[in-house]
């Protein structure tokens, strides 16, 4: 039966929102092919192969049963088509795959899987399931992350050694990537600083990278207890235990790192307060350094915007928060600060300084 023109229209709109549906269900379905990936070694595989690598050279190198070599092929598809990987044809037809600019991160001796490792265990993904639950609970508490578990998140880190061990390598594979790249492009917010001190820097991967760098600033970390008790030693830095809502030793400069977005509003202000008793003042270049999420801030394209948004609702696992620059602009004022700058160099992230 032919069908009239606004007819075909309203069974296209239907059709689109269908798909749009579906998009949304089956976005999962990337994160576990990634895990898949992760699991496999697939980008050890092809690294292994120079970089580019056919599927029988894949599945030589990885623990795949070969009865599943077909779905391989498949579970490539996916990750091909999400930009983990490229493919291209050889000369007999043959699909080979590629590394890309994300999938080369995972290879090498200082890669992101640690952090990936993390963040795709089943332990930080199944809460999410019972999110539709927990808004309908008043807050603070359980977090989401509580609601499925029983523990806050820190308190089964504490619990459980092997989960500790993952939940710590992968904020220190973190901490080492964006520290690289935040004292390459953003040298100066370092340069003139006699001192520094990292609050809940925990064992001071960050302060060290900024110690390696320059030299001449005087870096040490404050974290509570436990943690400085199982700090390195023998480095140019110096642990200091110590709670940030009780008090921040004295420096030229404070630096919270990926600190605030666990906190409300009303604990950021107590910590922000605390900075700004401890830093020298704006006149002989006393500031608070934050590297955070400024959720609109940095490139405009649909992907930063996505990831930025989607890692707010994701903190939510503990009741945090990625503030927009209002947000942000309102817990920096009410703490006592007089100005601050945003520089939205790190990807979804940037370095805020703030002056007293």
């Amino acid at each position: 039966m032919a069908l009239n023109g606004e007819q075909h229209i309203l069974d296209q709109g239907l059709l689109d929102g269908q798909l749009e549906l579906w998009h949304n269900t089956f976005s999962y379905i990337k994160s576990m092919a990634l895990k898949s990936a992760l699991d496999l070694g697939i980008a050890d595989a092809i690294h292994h192969q120079g970089g580019k690598a056919s599927l029988p050279q894949i599945v030589a190198k990885t623990a795949l049963h070969p009865s599943k070599i077909s779905c391989l092929r498949r579970l490539m598809r996916v990750l091909t088509v999400s930009g983990v990987f490229a493919t291209e044809r050889s000369g007999d037809g043959e699909a080979v795959y590629a590394l890309t600019p994300a999938s080369r991160l995972l290879v090498g001796s200082a890669n992101m899987v640690p952090n990936m490792n993390m963040l795709l265990h089943p332990i930080l993904v199944s809460p999410f399931s019972d999110l539709g639950t927990w808004f309908q609970q008043e807050l603070p508490d359980p977090d989401l992350f509580k609601l499925k578990h029983g523990k806050t998140f820190f308190e089964l880190a504490d619990h459980d050694p092997s989960y500790n061990t993952l939940v710590n390598d992968g904020m220190a594979s973190d901490s080492r990537f964006l520290m690289d790249i935040a004292i390459r492009e953003c040298t100066g917010v370092f340069q003139g600083i006699g001192s520094l001190v990292d609050v809940a820097g925990g064992h001071g991967g960050a302060a060290q990278a900024i110690s390696k760098a320059f030299p001449d600033v005087k870096c040490s970390v404050m974290d509570l207890d436990h943690v400085v008790a199982k700090a390195p030693r023998g480095t140019a830095v110096e642990y200091i235990a110590g709670d940030m809502f009780e008090s921040v030793p004295p420096a030229d400069a404070v630096f919270l790192k990926w600190v605030m977005h666990d906190w409300s509003d009303v604990d950021c202000i107590k910590i922000l307060k605390n900075c700004k008793k401890a830093i020298a003042a704006k006149d002989v270049g006393g500031k608070l350094i934050i590297i955070d999420m400024v959720v609109g801030a940095g490139p405009p394209d649909p992907k930063h915007r996505e990831t930025q948004v989607m890692f707010d609702l994701f903190i939510m696992f503990v009741n945090g928060i990625e503030r927009d620059e209002q947000e942000w602009k309102k817990i920096i004022f009410e703490a006592g600060f007089s100005d601050y700058k945003i520089t939205p160099v790190l990807g979804v992230r940037s370095i805020i300084e703030v002056y007293p």
